[in-house]
Parts: C-alpha cells; structure tokens; sequence
C-alpha cells in the first residue's frame, strides 16, 4: 500500500488527491493545509467582494469532511509542515490548533504550497489599512475593513490580473480607486497596445490609472471624525478614522483609506529549499516533467514550480490555476505508477475588466524581442458576431507567428464579447502544431447571433498567410515613426473618416473609390505604405496597386491600431 502525503491544498493538491484516490483505493492518502480551508475558489475572491458572488459558502468547493466522504482522504487543516527528513521520508508538523507537534511518514511526497503576495520592505507596509488577496482569510479581512471603516477612496498597487479585478470590485461598491503600476502598462501579459484598451477603460471608468509610478511608502494618519460624520451616535465620542499617506515613486504623494498590493506572487520554496530540492533560476521548485523534483519520491506542482514553456522549453513561472490543476492530476498518476508527462504550459489567461474582457496564450512581442526569436504580426478587428445582428461588438485580435514556417507563438485578443471563444480556438491550435494556414481552414459554428461564416480567427489565418505567401506586404505603426525620404503615406479612408477618427501627419488622402482613376498622381519610384480603418480596404488597394507596378506596403490593422500603438496614458 502507497502512502501519499499532499502537502498544500487548492488547485494542485486537491486535484492530486481526487485523482490520487480514483486510481488506487488502496493508497493511504493525507493532505496537510496550515489554512483553515484546503479548497477554495481563489479566483472568485474579487467577485464576492464586489457582491457579485453573494454567497460565501459558494467559494467553498470542498471541506475536510467531504474529502473524507467522498474520497476517503485523511485531509487536516491548520497543520504545518515544518520541515521534511528526506533520508528518513518522514515530516514534523504542527497542529496550529493545539500547538502539539508530531511526525508523518510518506512514500510518496506531494509539495503544492502555492506562490505568496510580494510584500516589499516599505515604510508602513504593515498597516491594518494594507491588504493582499490570495485566500479566504484575506478576502474577509478586505470585506471587514470596508464594512467597520466605511472607506471612500482605494488605492490598488499593481496591475496585473488580481490588481484589475479588485480596481472593478472597489468600483462596484462605490469606492473611489487610484490604481498605481510601475511598468508602463497593466497586464504584463500582454503588449503594450493591448493593454491600452484597458488603460481607456479603466479611464472611462473613473479609475485614477498612474503608469510609470510605484509606492515608496506609507504614513497612517489618525483623524478625528466630526460630529456631522458620526450623527447617528452624536452623543458618543467619535471613533477615529484612520486615513492613509503614500508617499510615491515619482515624489508625488496620495491620500487614501485603504490599499491593497497586488504586486505580484513569488514561490513559496521555504519547506523545499531547507531539505535541499534543487530550485531553478527563476527561484521556483525545479521539477521534471513528470513533476518530480531532484528527489525521486517527491513531487511539486502549482504556483511553487518552474515549469517548461510551451514555445521556448524553457522554464518559467505561470502562476495558473488550469495548469495547477493538470498537474496536481498528472502528479498523481506518477506516484502511483504512471509515467505520464506535462506538456508544457502556454500561459493561456484571461481577465474581465467592467464590461471589456482581455486574454492571451502563448508569447507576447515584449518576450519574443528579448529572447531574439523571430516573428511576425498581424491584427484584425472585426465583429464578435454578423453584424447586421443586433448586439455584434468589435474584437481586436494580435496573432504572433513565426516567418518561416507560421508556427504559432502566441495571441492577444480584446473585446465585449467573444473574447473567451477566440483565444480558447487558438490556444488549441497552437498546441496542435497547427500553423497560420490552418487557421483559415478551421470550420467554426456560425448563425449570426455567434458569429460570422467568416470567424475572426479564420480571418486571422488568412491575413497572417497572405503576408508569408507573398500575397501581401505589411508595414507596422514604427515604420510610420521612421518614415524615410522614399516612402509617401497614403490614407485611403474616405474623407469624413478623417473628421471623426483622426488622421496621420503627412499622409495623402486618396478614398480607394477613387484610387483607379488617380493612379497617376501616386509615384512609381517610391514605396506607398497605405492604411485604411481596419485593414481590409489596405489589403483591396494594395492588391490594386501592385498589379499596376507600386511598390506598396499595408498598414496591419490599419489606423485603429496605429490609435492603440500611439494612445498616451
């Protein structure tokens, strides 16, 4: 009989110990949480904050008692782990309900302790007034301080997927909300373009956004409420209400009740590093991809772990509850017998930020640059469904491929609606090993309150494969920044466009109605990057235009995604 201890619950470790007792009913299954809950919905924190999620026990996917029930799984809650005896295979733990210590044996070790918030050393980062989300016990302290403190201003730091959830739950109930990120963007995953459709929707939605700008510190300050401010209880003395100042990166400083720092997640290694695990270079446990560690009888999976990239093969931290949970499953089937392998992790996220959603999977450009592999881009922007239906919204999708074979490396897309579906369409393609010119072939549902007989990824595997056949030359925003003396623009945009979009500096404006019986204003002896709204009347007169002995290039996604590339936040 195999005896597995599961250390740490959630996504990894709960899926390991499920998948655990369905391959074996004879195994001996412990799993050890030093929290209070071993499997909880992690990801649905923000939404009960904001009300959305009303029910607090919805959060609650298992407990000790249905383990057991349903798994018959020893599973102890508030029992830590304090160290592990490789040679002797044995753990010390303390029960954090009784403070008694004692030790476990194992066969086989599971670590999935997670990754924790970055809390860095600043002045005042201890404040009751400073909060992180990443468990049960952190949502309620949240929850507790709006209802005892009533606060009217937030400030969110950091702005990746928890930052933004919580920036939309503050909003939902009312707060005024300051959102600071260092970088110069939101949403490290995707491009610098991308992300300022969120930037504008965070604007449009009250959000004090400051970009480039970190917090330095912070100063609690008591004030006094004023009689007007407590008149239910005007006879009573007044409770004081504490008020916070940030001090930050760019000498400037804010005032504000509450914060909350979602700056990010490191690994959580303390146990694995003290018994000699090898950790990776990005700090994450090391792990094989049958999810063994450097000792054979132990295994890591989750948000702790270094695990391969799906593009590259390198390593790389995806703090992802699906790949947790894939993991968790396969780890399972290893320490019973298996030899299953992981193959890989692409990354595939999304984030809904009020009415707009934003998702990607693979490698964005940023990556690609710095790891000098080479790529190419295009990007689309159509409708989510027909758009004679009722209710169609506009989807931008970026689509990253490679040059020479159209691999795909990675995708952005955003919207209203239909976000999910294409993202999740390409994520599966990309791990299929299909190219750009499968994408046109794929065959979609489609009746028009879905979509289109054309679907946004199709057309995204036709544009990407008309520039490696040749069929078209595309030109970027930069190559507009770094115009040369033998190159002219052309905006090929019917006029009243110009009025209500904007314009390019310097650009010729020759409506493509109009463009056959003015070819010869257009000179032959200079390259013509044409652009038009979206692209598609770019890609009609550059194929006009060749045929007539133009040396042309087409704008990719035309002068709406020279607006994103060139928006200023």
């Amino acid at each position: 009989m195999t005896k597995i201890v599961i250390i740490g619950g959630v996504a990894g470790g709960a899926s390991a110990a499920a998948r655990a007792r369905r391959v074996s009913e004879t195994a001996e299954i412990i799993m050890l949480e030093r929290g209070e809950f071993v499997s909880f919905a992690n990801c649905g924190l923000p939404y009960h904050i904001s009300g959305e999620i009303e029910s607090r026990d919805a959060l609650l996917l298992q407990t000790p008692e249905s383990f057991k029930s349903r798994f018959n799984v020893d599973v102890r809650v508030l029992n830590e782990v304090l160290t592990i005896d490789r040679q002797a295979k044995q753990l010390t733990i303390r029960n954090l309900a009784t403070n008694e210590t004692y030790q476990e044996s194992y066969d086989k070790l599971l670590l999935s302790p997670g990754a924790s918030p970055i809390k860095p050393p600043l002045p005042g980062i201890d404040s009751h007034f400073v909060h992180s989300l990443r468990n049960i016990p952190d949502m309620d302290k949240i929850l507790s301080t709006l209802m005892l403190h009533k606060p009217k201003h937030a400030t969110v730091v950091g702005g990746g997927f928890i930052g933004l959830e919580m920036v939309e739950a503050l909003r939902h109930v009312g707060l005024e909300v300051s959102l600071l990120e260092l970088a110069d963007q939101v949403m490290g995953p995707v491009d610098l373009e991308m992300a300022n459709m969120l930037h504008q929707k965070l604007v449009d939605n009250d959000v004090d956004l400051r970009l480039k700008t970190g917090l330095a510190a912070i100063t609690e300050c008591p004030i006094q409420l004023t009689e007007s401010d407590n008149t239910d209880d005007y006879d009573k003395p007044a409770s004081p209400h504490f008020h916070l100042q940030l001090a930050l990166s760019d000498n400037t400083t804010l005032a504000t009740d509450l914060v909350i720092l979602a700056i990010g997640v490191k690994p959580e290694t303390s146990l694995a590093s003290a018994c000699g695990l090898e950790l990776g270079k990005l700090g994450g446990i090391r792990v094989d991809d049958e999810m063994r560690t450097s000792d054979a009888d132990i295994y890591a999976v989750g948000d702790a772990i270094e695990t391969a990239d799906f593009v590259t093969g390198h390593p790389t931290l995806i703090p992802l509850a699906g790949p947790a949970n894939r993991q968790g499953r396969l780890a399972a089937d290893n320490m019973l017998g298996a030899n299953i392998k992981y193959r890989a992790t692409q990354g595939t996220a999304i984030c809904k930020l009020f009415d707009m959603a934003i998702a990607s999977t693979g490698l964005n450009e940023k990556t690609l640059l710095k790891k000098a592999i080479p790529f190419e881009k295009i990007y689309v922007h159509t409708a989510s469904h027909a758009s004679y239906y009722p209710g169609a919204h506009p989807i931008t999708l970026k689509l990253l491929f490679s040059p020479d074979n159209g691999t795909i490396l990675g995708a952005q897309a955003a919207g209203l609606d239909g976000v999910d579906k294409r993202i999740d369409v390409l994520a599966v393609a990309q791990r299929a090993g299909m190219t750009v010119y499968d994408l046109a072939d794929l065959e979609l549902t489609y009746a028009p309150p879905f979509g289109s007989a054309r679907d946004v990824v199709n057309q995204a595997g036709m544009v990407a494969a008309n520039v490696l056949l040749g069929d078209e030359q595309i030109c970027h925003t930069q190559d507009f920044v770094n115009l040369s003396a033998n190159q002219i623009i052309v905006d090929i945009r019917n006029p009243g466009e110009l009025t209500t979009a904007g314009a390019i500096d310097g650009a010729i404006n020759m409506p493509l109605p109009q463009l056959r019986d003015r070819l010869n204003e257009l000179p032959k002896d200079k390259e013509l990057l044409v652009f038009c709204q979206v692209g598609l009347r770019g890609h009609v007169a550059y194929r006009m235009l060749t045929q007539h002995g133009f040396k042309v290039r087409n704008l990719t996604g035309g002068y709406k995604t020279f607006q994103m590339v060139n928006a200023h936040f």
